[in-house]
Parts: C-alpha cells; sequence; structure tokens
C-alpha cells in the first residue's frame, strides 16, 4: 500500500512562499503550515513565518522551499495540496485536501 504524499506544492505556490521568505528581511528556515480552530466548520488553515525546525515537526522540502508542518496538523493535511491563486478580487495560498468532509459556506473553514 503506497500512502499519499505528506503535501503537494504547485509552481504558483511555492514562488509566492520564495517571494514571501525573500521580501521578510531576516532569514527563515521556511513556512510552518498549521490548522486551528476557526470558521463554522471547525478548522483553518494556518500559515507562519519559521525561524526553526520544532520538535515533531513534519518537514516537506519541495522545489527548494521547507515547509513545516505542526504536529497538530499532520492528520489533517496529509495529501493536501497547496496552490497560490490570483484573479481579479483577491489572491492568496489554496489548499485542496482530499480529507475534507464539507466546508463553511464563506470557504473560510472545514471539517474531516
Amino acid at each position: 500500500m503506497t500512502l499519499p504524499p505528506m503535501l503537494n506544492i504547485t509552481a504558483a505556490a511555492t514562488e509566492q512562499v520564495k517571494a514571501l521568505l525573500d521580501g521578510r528581511g531576516k532569514p527563515s528556515a521556511g513556512i510552518r503550515l498549521g490548522v486551528r480552530s476557526k470558521g463554522c466548520s471547525g478548522l483553518s488553515y494556518t500559515l507562519e513565518y519559521a525561524d526553526e525546525k520544532q520538535p515533531h515537526d513534519e518537514v516537506v522540502e519541495l522545489e527548494g522551499v521547507t515547509l513545516f508542518i505542526d504536529p497538530k496538523a499532520t492528520m489533517f493535511v496529509i495529501g493536501t495540496e497547496m496552490d497560490y491563486v490570483e484573479d481579479d478580487l483577491q489572491s492568496g495560498f489554496v489548499f485542496t485536501n482530499p480529507n475534507e468532509k464539507g466546508r463553511c459556506g464563506c470557504g473560510e473553514s472545514f471539517h474531516v
């Protein structure tokens, strides 16, 4: 049985993460992905700069980008694709998660 990859990241998301890290103004080890309780469906994704690897972080290195996955988020994000989308009205990271069972109407939160 083959397990799905922990996380996939698109070329657009890779470029945006690199731009964010380059523009931060101080060295960073990478970006930390987590989930927190929020919204009407229960969970939302969080992204923050990571100055160093924390104990028990899952480390994903793709296309020259290092992502640290918070251990509390691991079971919620296995197999997720992280993308970056820009259109006329908004821009931001978008997560396509095969584990999601539903999303709230505004798209701010999800549940598994």
